[in-house]
Order: C-alpha cells, then sequence, then structure tokens
C-alpha cells in the first residue's frame, strides 16, 4: 500500500471516476439550464467537491464542454496515422473517419452517455462563444490533420496546396454532417456514421464540372 493508503491504480481509477463524474455533470448542467448560465461553484457543489479538485482536472469551463469532442478527434487522427500509406488522401481520411466511428463509441459511452453527448453538440452549435471556440478548434486540427497528410504523401504543406484542399473539403463534409446529425431525430453515434458514409460519396460527384449532365 502507499502512504495514501490506496494502489497506484487504484487511485488513478478514482481520479478517472472524479473527471468523469466533474464531466458527466458539468455537460447535463450545461445543456439543461446554458453554458453561460452554469458556474464552477454549481458544478462542484453538485459533485461534492472543491474548486481545486475541478482545475485539478479542467483549465476551465471550455475544456469541459469540448472535451468529449477532443476524444473523438484524438481518434480519428490517431486512425489517419494508422491507415495503410497505398490509400490515397481522400480514401485514408474516408476510411479513418469511419473506422473512428466504428471504435469511438464504446469510449464515449463509458464518460457520458450517447444522448447527452448528442446534446451538447447541439449546445455547441447554439452558444455563440462556444461556436466560435469550436470553428477555431476545427480550424486547427485541419491544420494538423493536412500536416499529416503532406507527411503520408512526401510533400511539403506550405509548397503544395493539395493535402489543405483536401483536408477544407473534408473538413467541411465533417461539419455539415455534424450539424444534420445534430437536427435530426436519430441521435445514435450509428446515425451520424451513416450520415457521414452517405456524404462522403458525394465529394467526388460534387466536385464534377458538370451535374446535370449526371
Amino acid at each position: 500500500m502507499t502512504v495514501s493508503g490506496l494502489r497506484p491504480g487504484l487511485r488513478e481509477r478514482k481520479k478517472q471516476r472524479t473527471r468523469d463524474t466533474l464531466l458527466r455533470v458539468a455537460l447535463e448542467l450545461f445543456t439543461t439550464q446554458g453554458y453561460e448560465q452554469t458556474t464552477v461553484d454549481e458544478i462542484v457543489d453538485a459533485v461534492e467537491v472543491s474548486q481545486r479538485t475541478f482545475f485539478r482536472y479542467f483549465s476551465s469551463k471550455e475544456e469541459v464542454a469540448f472535451a468529449v469532442q477532443h476524444m473523438v478527434e484524438d481518434r480519428f487522427v490517431q486512425a489517419l496515422a494508422e491507415r495503410p500509406p497505398e490509400e490515397g488522401p481522400l480514401d485514408a481520411l474516408r476510411n479513418a473517419v469511419l473506422s473512428a466511428w466504428d471504435t469511438i463509441g464504446e469510449a464515449i459511452m463509458e464518460v457520458v452517455p450517447v444522448e447527452l453527448y448528442l446534446r451538447t453538440f447541439q449546445m455547441i452549435e447554439s452558444t455563440p462563444a462556444l461556436l466560435a471556440a469550436h470553428l477555431r478548434r476545427s480550424s486547427e486540427t485541419e491544420e494538423a490533420v493536412a500536416r499529416l497528410i503532406a507527411e503520408r504523401e512526401g510533400l511539403d504543406v506550405d509548397e503544395d496546396p493539395r493535402p489543405r484542399i483536401v483536408v477544407a473539403a473534408f473538413g467541411g463534409v465533417m461539419r455539415v454532417t455534424g450539424q444534420l446529425w445534430g437536427r435530426g431525430t436519430d441521435p445514435t453515434l450509428q446515425a451520424i456514421r451513416e450520415l457521414t458514409e452517405h456524404y462522403l460519396d458525394h465529394v467526388g460527384p460534387a466536385l464534377e464540372p458538370e451535374w446535370r449532365s449526371r
């Protein structure tokens, strides 16, 4: 036993439970009474911990609001890094995001219900301060992904515009499908996966010079 009386593994699990509880309670409060109307004091009071404990796990309310989304983005970037080198850029992006949606569900549900994840997504989209932060974060993620694509293809991202262009097109599809999922009636991860796949299937046709002939 350690000095604190907890084995290292048990102590880490206790920390994870505390973080998960803070996250879940914060998101419930954000989505029911409003992000800007919720204070850190209300969150810690509901969990019965101190502000010091809250700031041990999160630097701000904004970090809490995006915590699950950050986990989803990390899973996608990891999946992209693991795609076979022979896949073309758009195929790699497509297969990575579909693979991520296939595997992220269990990780999300270990922290929050999928229904709460959807409500959080809707809350971000409808809160001006969070939407601005979301767009900033998306831009930063797209730049990192463009650099990863350039590295896969042996290109200099600052000399060849194609990695940023393909990632911009891909990112646009992700934003559209996310918004449609958020406004839809099916809150499941399978629904957003199918919607994402359907829209990605139309990237090529959408870039055709003539539509009417099709």
